[in-house]
């Protein structure tokens, strides 16, 4: 048996399924649950531990108390309840001390595992009801291999793991436990000089630990172990990420002092200091001749488009090209006209290319074969488009710069393509990167800890402050006739809903059904449209383009209008289920409005009494700071909201949180340690193992 265990084992990435019968049998839901290999079963850690481990003679319990008692069983037997009509099972269980009843509920079959004379553990809840008793508590008995091995179940610190259906905690206790008595076949990967100055246990010893610790101290250290390890190998890879590009060679691009500075002085508004310092720090990378690898955040309305233009005409002026790549042609084709009323006074050639449509700015639309061949030829200087840029026949003839808007991992396959589309393959683009979405310095430097950062922390000047409110249902017709009054006044208004179609399970207004209700009930006199991702692109572009021109009053949308959308005369935002979305979210759209002169507004509809949706909207009122608000979304909800569910690029944390800020400091400065030191981890192959094949790490 132990022969065949160890063989079993030998490749941790085995099937779970093979690991023994129990295993097998629960294979399908253990999938369920992320666990496919033993691997992953040793690695799937406890989000909590039930505390049993301060064993108690029976004549020191109290009720209400969690305890555990070690004893002998005196009688045990099912009976059915006549209130309840399930089946009690009843024990009595004494020590030296005294005896005690134990009651389980809807389990007979304890009755079949437990016997007369048998000696076991109770761990438990402590109740009264005409004398003390424990009320389903775990059980285990004590034999001689509990004896030498440890309990599982009861009497320690016994770990408490996330379930699905059709696995018990005992079942998997049990796996894992099995798993653990051949931990040494787990290779360390960790260097040793890392072990040793941050005094940590092996990584055997910390697996073993994390699931079933002696102590609390045990428990702690092995926590800070592999909280460690979490954040090290994301930044480790981020320095080889980093290192590699370093390695790499772009073309150096002189600052175009004068144009630039004269270009500046003709802008119709005065860039703030943050614009300024953000500008210089991309001009000094954009003057080098490796590639410029940085994330330009800023929150909405900072001002970020205007730095990219600036690094975009220094470019064109050293005779290159440039190319803006954003998520949907709706921000691409809003870029295109804001970059071209900024470059009104060039003659050079501006392009914009998407899915459905190609044009060059002067010269109207365009056939994509002639626009593709004017892109290969270099004659059209800045390219403006969505991801056709790299998904169709485009070829550049000098590509220096790639900026990418609101997509802040962009994929090493991107990358690679547009490199390959470049028109000297072995020079690489400079990159810069842009968000909106105002990112918590802790969640930055875990996963852009391979990128620099510029940001722009300062609104311009002039720029009202939106004034949010949440509104009750009974002030829901006060905030109509508010409503009313503004479109009177020829503004325009936002309405945001979390749903397309209506949904009696979720309970959320949805576009279609509220855009009728507005339409019929509410503001009959009002033009009032629809917009969400189901539309055809022409549907959603001529929608925008007369919400735009102010024929459409009230813009019921899905949160497709939650990036880019510049619509100045609007001056309300109405968010129905404002519950629904992450403070991240909820000021990216109330970002929508306030960008004009007049006074905006941002209405939060919530039906909810959670206390806990509550502070998150009162958040939103409080502040409009998009960096605080960050904050507060991370620790509300954790950085896949704060960043948006579909966000790529998020770092697999198991235990860490990115509020460990000492141990990410630790993780970083290690990382550039061991890059110093093994530049290749040739010195450390189990690490490079770890990490994956050199070629594969992303340049993001």
């Amino acid at each position: 048996m132990v022969s065949d265990f160890y063989f079993m084992i030998a490749d941790l990435r085995s099937p779970v399924s093979l690991f023994n019968q129990i295993a097998a049998k629960l294979s399908s839901k253990l999938k369920k649950l992320g666990i496919e290999t033993i691997e992953d079963l040793l690695f799937y850690y406890p989000f909590r531990y039930d505390d049993f481990s301060q064993i108690l003679d029976i004549k020191d319990l109290t009720a209400g108390t969690i305890a555990t008692i070690r004893g002998k069983v005196q009688l045990i037997e099912n009976q059915r309840s006549w209130r309840r009509r399930v089946l009690i099972t009843e024990c009595i269980v004494n020590d030296i001390t005294g005896s005690v009843k134990v009651i389980w509920f809807g389990q007979p079959y304890v009755a079949k595992i437990l016997k007369s004379g048998d000696e076991v553990f109770i761990s438990g809840r402590v109740d009264y009801n005409k004398g003390l008793f424990f009320s389903s508590p775990s059980y285990e008995k004590v034999t001689q291999t509990k004896e030498e091995f440890g309990t599982t179940h009861t009497a320690r610190l016994v770990p408490v793991y996330n379930l699905t259906k059709g696995i018990t905690s005992k079942q998997l206790r049990y796996l894992i436990k099995m798993v653990l008595s051949n931990v040494s076949a787990i290779r360390e990967y960790l260097p040793g000089q890392i072990i040793r100055g941050l005094k940590f246990p092996g990584l055997a010893e910390a697996i073993k630990q994390i699931h079933f610790p002696d102590s609390k101290t045990k428990l702690d250290q092995a926590q800070k172990r592999l909280k460690f390890d979490e954040f090290f190998l994301i930044q480790l890879k981020n320095q080889l990420a980093r290192q590699k590009l370093n390695n790499s060679k772009a073309t150096s691009v002189p600052f175009a002092s004068e144009v630039i500075k004269k270009w500046v002085t003709k802008l119709p508004f005065k860039l703030t200091d943050a614009q300024r310092r953000s500008a210089w720090e991309i001009l000094q990378d954009l003057s080098r001749d490796r590639p410029m690898n940085r994330l330009l955040e800023g929150d909405v309305g900072s001002g970020k488009t205007v730095v990219a233009a600036m690094a975009m005409l220094d470019v064109v002026q050293n005779n290159l090209q440039v190319a803006l790549m954003a998520p949907t042609e709706i921000l691409a084709k809003q870029h295109y006209h804001t970059i071209t009323k900024l470059f009104s006074d060039f003659d050079f050639k501006i392009g914009l290319m998407t899915r459905t449509q190609g044009e060059i700015f002067g010269d109207g639309r365009q056939d994509k074969k002639d626009l593709i061949k004017k892109i290969k030829s270099g004659k059209i200087k800045v390219v403006i488009g969505t991801h056709a840029l790299i998904q169709e026949k485009v070829y550049f003839y000098n590509l220096a710069l790639a900026i990418v808007d609101e997509q802040h991992r962009f994929g090493v396959q991107q990358r690679k393509a547009l490199q390959q589309k470049s028109g000297h393959p072995e020079v690489l683009p400079h990159f810069l990167s842009m968000t909106a979405t105002p990112i918590p310095r802790s969640l930055a430097l875990t996963i852009y800890g391979d990128l620099d950062i510029s940001i722009i922390d300062q609104m311009p000047a002039g720029r009202k402050k939106v004034i949010t409110k949440i509104v009750q249902s009974a002030q829901r017709d006060k905030a109509y006739r508010f409503i009313r009054q503004e479109i009177v006044r020829g503004r325009q208004v936002f309405v945001i809903c979390p749903l397309i179609d209506p949904s009696d399970k979720l309970g959320f207004k949805s576009v279609r059904e509220e855009a009728v209700r507005l339409d019929k009930k509410i503001f009959p006199e009002f033009k009032i449209a629809v917009l969400h991702g189901r539309l055809k692109s022409e549907e959603k572009e001529m929608i925008m383009r007369d919400f735009s021109a102010g024929k459409i009053n009230i813009l019921v949308s899905t949160s497709v209008v939650e990036v880019g959308v510049d619509v100045p005369n609007a001056t309300v935002m109405m968010i129905e289920g404002a519950d629904r979305f992450g403070l991240a979210q909820l000021h990216q759209f109330r970002g929508r409005v306030g960008r004009g002169q007049d006074q905006s507004y941002c209405f939060l509809f919530s039906q909810t009494e959670n206390d806990f949706s509550k502070e998150r909207l009162a958040a939103l009122v409080s502040s409009s700071d998009g960096f605080k608000l960050a904050e507060q979304d991370l620790r509300f909800r954790g950085p896949g909201e704060t960043l948006g569910t579909v966000q790529s690029g998020m770092p697999d944390l198991h235990l860490a949180n990115l509020f460990d800020f000492a141990i990410i400091k630790q993780a970083r400065e290690w990382s550039e340690r061991i890059i110093a030191w093994d530049p290749d981890l040739q010195k450390n192959p189990n690490l490079k193992q770890k990490i994956g094949d050199l070629e594969d790490i992303h340049l993001e």
